[in-house]
């Protein structure tokens, strides 16, 4: 049995003040759940202090980017080592925002996922098809690139603890969702190439997480498909409230 797991993706959003506010009110009213791993990933300035308005709380912390290097002379960078040492559990990988603004390629994504594993970091690997690629029927083809594009010279036992987050690009800020069925196709396919790029077991216990204009009111349909495992959120995880809904999906 999967775990669901909640993860709220605050982008460029919120300052310190703002920051420790939305995650005390997080804390508050999400400090008994436990059958749910519950994260977010606020900007880097913002961790260490999200890390500490989070102490004793189920809620675990991510950062949104990484260097696939542990140290050296890379100005600017941040690394997954830095990263755990800041409190950090997890970190959001080829979010679709860096594919297309900073053209990161597979390359440079499989290199981070790599980096991560060896830090102890879980990877949340995002991956999906533009509205266009859709259009032409090339949606599986790109999934199939990019999941095998990220996952690329890992073991079996690394690629059990990568996440995958299908967040189609079309649905991400623009507030259209993909049907349950449409999502549901998708993650299914997507399990299927982690089965093979590993085996039944690994992809049978693989979370798949979607993304893509995740509401209060689209949550319950979607989490009630047999292959969908959580969701990564965006702008409702900026709202204590909305977050609180969605990570108290209905079953």
């Amino acid at each position: 049995m999967r775990k669901p797991l909640i993860a709220g993706n605050w982008k460029l959003h919120k300052t310190l003040s703002e920051s420790r506010a939305l995650a005390a009110g997080l804390a508050d009213n999400l400090s008994d759940v436990t059958d749910v791993d519950i994260l977010v990933a606020p900007v880097f300035t913002a961790i260490s202090t999200v890390v500490d308005a989070l102490q004793g709380s189920p809620i675990a912390v991510a950062a949104q980017n990484c260097y696939p290097q542990q140290t050296g002379a890379y100005t600017g960078e941040v690394s997954p080592l830095l990263l755990q040492d800041a409190g950090c559990s997890a970190v959001i990988i080829g979010h679709s925002e860096r594919r297309q603004l900073l053209n990161e390629t597979n390359t440079l994504i499989n290199q981070k996922v790599r980096t991560c594993l060896d830090a102890g970091l879980t990877p949340i690997l995002c991956i999906g098809e533009t509205l266009e690629q859709r259009n032409n029927d090339e949606m599986l083809e790109v999934l199939a690139d990019q999941v095998t594009g990220g996952l690329i010279d890992l073991t079996p036992e690394q690629i059990q603890r990568v996440v995958i987050a299908y967040e189609p690009v079309w649905a991400i800020g623009t507030g259209v969702t993909a049907t349950d069925d449409q999502a549901q196709d998708a993650h299914s396919f997507i399990r299927g190439m982690i089965q093979g790029l590993s085996n039944q077991e690994i992809a049978a216990g693989c979370r798949i997480l979607y993304g893509g204009s995740v509401k209060p009111d689209n949550v319950d349909g979607l989490l009630a498909q047999d292959d969908i495992d959580g969701a990564l959120v965006g702008g409702a995880s900026l709202k204590v409230e909305d977050f609180i809904r969605i990570v108290h999906f209905k079953r």
